[in-house]
């Protein structure tokens, strides 16, 4: 028997499949910014200690239904919904997460054989909130399977929370599979950084992986551009660019960020503390400052957050490069702060065979690799099953 579900998808030839480079994978994600559906085809070829080849296909966006965006923005603003239309809004997402990933494939002419999905995060536990750590994603995976056509692996936060873990960032369980040349053993230390709704970093080399969210990124800078620009996002930084850094209200700001920028990694945050009534309180304390130097106050308080988290590398030593990935990897602007105030070579992922949009999607597909090959990451198997939908066969 294959593979840890032989009874699955056609007696175990998922599994082989993935082995010999032969399966179409399909990695769905919605990150903290939720912005649209991100959707990467792959085609892996798997060995016992990683992936071989990533088999890259093709990465598109697609746009969420308005009424389904303006749900969530609602409710990543800070807003409330009853038990029932959370029902339905779990429902929606998950069939509007597999009807993104059957487009994506019949474009590309593909069929898929699994899809690993994140689905969109609504709540994330910090140290602000009683009851311990919890985490919630919303897109049902058996509604994903449906409206895909195909197996889904999904839920994979919850595995690590069940085991001690924050349940995020969880991309370094496979970051060394997506960039080898920087963490073979004995290398220099190098570290990833994810700048998305949030920056998360992975810190790795001889001693080890250790990853942790350096604090709001695209949250803070979003949301100032809704706040003071009427706009989703400060488009490659352009209004940032123009402003000038407020010494007062930099040093304001990051005393806000300074009990959780004190927290000893692993460490992880999210919208129900940096979301965006923060961020309107920032602004509001602010009166009299211009739009421009607000933004570009913002960018300097992300690159700060990236600065300080660095201090975390593992035995103290100085990174040899870090790598951005995220749509905050292409603001120039953010770019060049980073690269001043952490005083490191900063490059694209792109430089090392990612795509930087793509690498969130990449990794929720290759968690639904690892869950279908049984791989532990690194204490259990993550995520939840659904089947493939009913053809009248042994296919689920």
């Amino acid at each position: 028997m294959t593979g840890p579900y032989p009874f699955r998808d056609n007696q175990g030839a998922l599994p082989a499949k993935l082995r010999e480079g032969r399966a179409v994978v399909a990695g769905v994600l919605s990150g903290t910014s939720a912005d649209g559906i991100d959707v990467v085809l792959f085609r892996p070829r798997m060995g016992e200690s990683g992936v071989i080849d990533l088999g890259l296909i093709d990465f598109e966006t697609a746009a969420f239904e308005p009424g389904i965006q303006a749900e969530l923005r609602h409710v990543l603003d800070g807003g409330q919904l009853d038990l029932g239309r959370v029902a339905c809004l779990n429902r929606d997402l998950g069939i509007a997460f597999g009807s993104a990933a059957k487009a994506a494939a019949d474009r590309a002419g593909v069929s898929l054989d699994l899809v690993g999905s994140h689905g969109q995060t609504v709540w994330h536990h910090d140290g602000n909130h009683g009851g311990g750590r919890a985490s919630l994603q919303l897109g049902d995976g058996d509604f994903l399977a449906e409206a895909a056509g195909a197996p889904v692996v999904s839920d994979l936060r919850q595995g690590d929370l069940a085991t001690g873990g924050e349940g995020a960032p969880i991309g370094h369980l496979v970051d060394p599979w997506l960039y080898p040349a920087l963490f073979r053993q004995g290398g220099a230390s190098a570290g990833i950084l994810n700048l998305g709704g949030f920056g998360n970093l992975t810190l790795g080399g001889a001693a080890g992986l250790l990853s942790f969210d350096t604090g709001p990124a695209g949250a803070l800078l979003d949301g100032l551009a809704r706040q003071c620009l009427g706009m989703e996002m400060d488009t490659n930084g352009e209004h940032a660019g123009r402003g000038e850094v407020q010494p007062h209200l930099l040093a304001s700001w990051m005393g806000e960020l300074d009990p959780f920028l004190r927290t000893t990694p692993p460490r992880s945050t999210g919208r129900d503390t940096f979301g965006d009534l923060w961020v309107r309180g920032l602004v509001s304390q602010s009166p009299g400052v211009r739009n421009e130097d607000l933004l570009a106050t913002g960018v300097a308080v992300v690159a700060a957050c990236v600065a300080r988290s660095l201090e975390h590398v593992p035995c103290g030593g100085a990174l040899a490069e870090l790598v951005l990935a995220g749509g905050g990897a292409r603001n120039p602007v953010l770019v060049r702060a980073i690269e001043a105030a952490t005083e490191v070579r900063v490059t694209s992922s792109q430089s090392h065979g990612v795509d930087p949009d793509a690498r969130e999607a990449l990794i929720f597909g290759l968690l639904g690799v690892a869950h279908v090959l049984g791989i532990a990451l690194p204490k259990r198997v993550l995520g939840k099953w659904s089947p493939s939908p009913w053809k009248g066969s042994h296919d689920g």
